[in-house]
């Protein structure tokens, strides 16, 4: 994933009329960050969580530089997968925001609202006031009405690719064209300049996180066509776009009519931010390790190659320049169900027990790449319960998988593995734990479009098993179990790769996401997971770290328990 956009570029079909609509966009299967898609190390290091000062200890001024391997960069909300602490959000505020922190689960704060949201008590209105006096860059006000403009363009046809959680959660929303077509949305109500209402078509509980994804950006209704405002945004955030070069760079400057005062989180430490693309990530590395003049005020923003992570280990000089996340993303080996030789969850709950994870993350790299995984929810968000089901080592337990596999009058079972190219040494770790089960796999790479297609497009006859991560686009407990796990999420584009459809845990997520009081809805979300993992859809194998490098002027270069990936919006210069 680049740092401003997703691969995975589609938005959700509609959900079956019998069920509730899903509120999940695509995000990437592969390595689903806001980032970079990088490299697994090799070789353990202390996990910082944060460089420099960590306290806005960094000075304002100067030029930060972020060196980026895409070619290319969109800031129009209503394409952007951007996560909230990423390249969108110097330049597009939302109506909530995230505060991160190396310590601390990250927490939701106002942004151009003056709270996260009012609900009403059945949970299917939100109300959000917005400050007063905010201006876009050209210096008009923001307003209610720019909001919900910016809402409606997201529904258009012409700007694909955006998330659509607000679009299957808005009464109307799967009927609404967007306004270069159709009217207004009704379920957006604007009473006043400062009053934005929302009307849900069911309860859900976790609608202020949504309010901080980037369709929630003010757009202005004489921005100009739709086309061209991905190069051409009306700032609201502490910088604006002042040119662009595809495949070269974007040069951000200060927005002046921003004011601090009002944004708790952003700090618009740099006068200037500029974006340098096409980069080869070895040779940025390389140089950010050897501290060289023109990388000092920079960072990169893929994870750091293996062969210079172990450099950067080994240097001295480069000491808390390196920068480890916490454990994150979720990366599982997915069980289809609807395979022949998967259907009885004895044999599945088998494959728990004959998987090994230590072999695995050895492949991935070792201690660095990440943390054993047991659960479906993963760390740093609130309301995750830890619990293990299956075997207490991460090497497995033949013996255990063994016997399962003679009580459900199992054997010669033969498995197709789907991996994408650079999966290989993992999917043989893998591979081996199951033979010590009398279990075969065969392994197919495939490059990543032909992987994508087979195991989110196809009709599931052409995988048995699959290697897969989850990155969540929010810090709910709900954002790692309907994408994966929801029936509504099987085929067409989607990420159920198990192909798991199951009745009662549709009912409980669905339960669990309309609870509107976050302790019950976070007690509920803990048991769903606990309930389908008993299924044995998928083995979670690894939380995976990411690790960054920056030069040695960069300040308050911060990674939260939430994603785990660093704050853009906080980072300063010394």
């Amino acid at each position: 994933m680049t740092p401003t956009s997703s691969p995975a570029s589609s938005t959700l079909p509609a959900s079956a009329a019998s069920r509730a609509p899903s509120v999940f966009s695509r995000r990437s299967i592969l390595a689903a960050t806001p980032l970079v898609l990088g490299t697994g190390a090799l070789a353990a290091c202390s996990n910082g969580g944060s460089s420099g000062s960590s306290d806005g200890g960094g000075e304002s001024g100067g030029t930060l530089t972020i060196f980026t391997t895409g070619d290319e960069l969109s800031f129009d909300p209503a394409t952007s997968q951007n996560l909230a602490i990423t390249t969108l959000g110097l330049v597009a505020r939302r109506l909530t925001a995230w505060k991160t922190s190396a310590d601390a689960p990250t927490e939701l704060i106002p942004d151009l609202a003056t709270d996260v949201g009012t609900v009403s008590d059945d949970g299917k209105t939100w109300t959000f006031t917005l400050q007063e006096g905010l201006l876009f860059e050209d210096g008009t006000p923001i307003t209610a009405a720019t909001v919900k403009y910016g809402l409606e363009r997201s529904f258009a046809a012409e700007l694909t690719g955006g998330l659509t959680y607000h679009k299957v959660l808005l009464e109307g929303g799967g009927d609404y064209s967007g306004p270069f077509s159709d009217e207004h949305l009704d379920s957006i109500e604007t009473p006043d300049d400062l009053t934005l209402v929302f009307h849900l078509n069911r309860p859900y509980g976790d609608f202020g996180w949504i309010a901080s994804t980037p369709a929630f950006a003010p757009v202005p209704e004489d921005s100009g066509e739709p086309e061209t405002y991905a190069t051409a945004p009306v700032a609201s955030g502490p910088y604006r776009l002042e040119s662009y070069s595809p495949g070269s760079r974007a040069v951000l400057v200060r927005n002046d009519n921003w004011e601090a005062g009002t944004d708790q989180a952003r700090t618009g430490g740099p006068d200037s931010i500029e974006f340098s693309l096409s980069q080869d990530a070895s040779v940025v590395a390389q140089s950010i390790i050897a501290d060289r003049t023109d990388s000092q005020d920079a960072f990169l923003a893929s994870f750091v190659p293996t062969a210079q992570l172990v450099q950067a280990q080994n240097d001295p000089n480069v000491g808390d320049r390196l920068v480890t996340s916490g454990p994150g993303a979720l990366e599982y080996l997915a069980m289809n169900t609807d395979s022949e030789g998967l259907k009885d969850v004895a044999v599945r709950q088998a494959i728990q027990y004959a998987v090994d994870k230590e072999a695995y993350r050895t492949a991935k790299g070792g201690e660095i790449s990440g943390d054993y995984a047991t659960t479906l929810i993963t760390p740093g968000i609130a309301g995750r319960e830890e619990y293990s089901l299956y075997a207490d080592e991460p090497t497995g337990d033949a013996d255990r998988a063994i016997a399962l596999l003679e009580e459900a009058g199992v054997s010669d079972l033969t498995l197709r593995l789907v991996i994408t190219d650079d999966q290989t040494s993992a999917a043989e770790a893998i591979q081996q734990g199951l033979t010590r089960a009398g279990i075969t796999v065969t392994i197919q790479p495939l490059d990543e479009n032909a992987y994508s297609s087979e195991v989110t497009a196809g009709d599931g006859t052409g995988y048995d098993l699959v290697l897969s991560s989850w990155q969540p686009d929010v810090p709910s407990p709900n954002a790692n179990l309907t994408p994966l796990f929801d029936s509504s999420q099987i085929g067409n584009g989607n990420y159920n790769l198990a192909r798991y459809d199951n009745p009662d845990v549709d009912a409980a997520i669905l339960e669990a996401s309309s609870t509107v009081d976050a302790d019950e809805a976070h007690a509920k979300s803990a048991a769903v997971d606990q309930q389908i993992l008993k299924d044995a859809p998928v083995v979670p194998l690894i939380y995976s770290k990411n690790s960054f490098i920056h030069g040695s002027g960069v300040q308050d270069f911060v990674i939260g328990e939430f994603p785990a990936y660093p704050n853009y919006l906080t980072v300063t210069l010394g």
